[in-house]
């Protein structure tokens, strides 16, 4: 009985040692696929989509557009200008009305 227990521990030593090399190798066999399917995965592919150029009639309402925009910077300039030319001329009056009255008084 003795030797039959003994024969018996062997198998199920030799048993355990094999089911842990199967288990090591089926996860190589894993690896290797995991490993695989990443080398034949396709790279991303760009998402975004190229404009279409832009037609006749929106090139045209772009001009009409700056055209505006200039008339109405230029007429803001000129406003200015005027603007800087009254106060210019209101601080020639006050000086001169001011030596006025210094001289009179």
């Amino acid at each position: 009985m003795n030797d039959a227990l003994k024969k018996a521990e062997a198998a199920v030593t030799e048993a355990s040692v094999n089911t842990a090399a199967v288990q090591v190798a089926l996860a190589a066999v894993e690896l290797a696929k995991a490993a695989q399917a990443q080398q034949q995965a396709p790279p991303p592919s760009c998402s975004h989509q190229a404009k279409a150029p832009r037609s006749a009639g929106e090139w045209l309402a772009i001009a009409c557009a700056v055209c505006v925009a200039g008339v109405g910077i230029s007429f803001a300039a000129i406003g200015v200008a005027i603007g800087g030319l009254s106060a210019a001329i209101l601080a020639l009056v006050v000086r001169s009305l001011m030596r006025d009255f210094q001289r009179k008084g």
